[in-house]
């Protein structure tokens, strides 16, 4: 059912991460909502919090051969491969029509070395509408980068040097495929990390049993939707108490209760991913199921609702 849109002010849904101010706490995530203006037929982009660009690298890329998108049981598996446009043609192309709006713009972005990952940070720290960096060290479908999110001491000297490059909003995207998530965020945060986003797809497999082979041409993909979300939430839970920067929650959230339960978790914002290919509008009929549930609960800031 949709929910119209809430109309008592007194609900203050506005989350401060360090010197940004956002609207409300609910992000359109990276691979899910292209640059921001594809989506613009669908819904006001003013309305969201903000939303996270395509993953971006120094130069284009055309990803991995195809099949790589399936429907799995209360999800998806893809292995898009960071298919992108490139730094230059997003900052030349995308950038100017995004003038128009005054939501927020995280650039996601990821390098298949640290050099590479310093100068793409470089390049999108010198664009005035970006408002914060995403570091994308986690990504499941790729060989080049995943190395960065799997052990603390590569966490830690990657956003290191990205850190001594940039003065913008630096968030880090963590892999859920490790053994402590925690212990990554750690290390992240002792970098100079601004903020977490908790946390990226999971590995996992489809198998074609006609064929008797991996539905996905590259053999495995990255697992999301709703069927990870009870692993995302408590992996929010986990790391909102092991640091003492904000968290941001990704994860199979589908609904305006999703994204209560992660707000109660402990995350200050949630990305909204895979709902966006059911429901284009998904994202602001969440930020409205939350003002409306505020309201009836009485609840004038988002602060109230981490009571765990």
């Amino acid at each position: 059912m949709e929910i119209p849109p809430g109309k008592n002010e007194s609900v203050d849904l506005s989350v401060n991460l360090k010197h940004l101010r956002f609207r409300n706490p609910v992000l359109a995530a990276s691979g899910t909502f292209g640059y921001g203006l594809e989506y613009t037929s669908f819904i006001d982009l003013n309305e969201l919090g903000g939303f996270s660009t395509k993953g971006l690298s120094l130069k284009p890329r055309i990803g991995n051969p195809g099949p790589r998108m399936i429907e799995t049981s209360s999800g998806m598996l893809n292995a898009i491969g960071l298919e992108n446009i490139g730094i230059e043609a997003f900052i030349h192309e995308k950038v100017p029509r995004l003038a128009n709006y005054d939501t927020r713009v995280l650039a996601n972005f990821f390098g298949e070395s640290v050099n590479e990952y310093v100068e793409a940070a470089q390049s999108l720290s010198e664009v005035e509408r970006v408002d914060a960096l995403e570091m994308n060290i986690s990504c499941p479908n790729v060989s080049d980068g995943l190395h960065f999110g799997s052990y603390p001491d590569r966490i830690e000297e990657v956003v290191s040097r990205v850190r001594k490059v940039t003065n913008k909003l630096l968030v880090v995207k963590l892999s859920p495929n490790v053994t402590s998530i925690s212990d990554n965020a750690k290390a992240a945060e002792a970098a100079g990390a601004d903020a977490l986003s908790v946390a990226n797809t999971h590995v996992g497999m489809f198998i074609d049993i006609e064929t008797r082979k991996p539905y996905l041409a590259n053999k495995t993909g990255g697992l999301s939707g709703p069927a990870i979300k009870p692993i995302a939430l408590a992996q929010v839970f986990q790391t909102s108490r092991a640091v003492d920067i904000p968290v941001i929650g990704i994860g199979g959230i589908s609904s305006w209760q999703d994204a209560v339960e992660f707000l109660m978790a402990g995350a200050k914002l949630v990305q909204v991913g895979t709902a966006n290919f059911i429901d284009p509008a998904a994202t602001v009929k969440i930020v409205r199921g939350i003002r409306n549930y505020c309201e009836k609960e009485r609840i004038s800031k988002l602060d109230e609702l981490n009571l765990l």
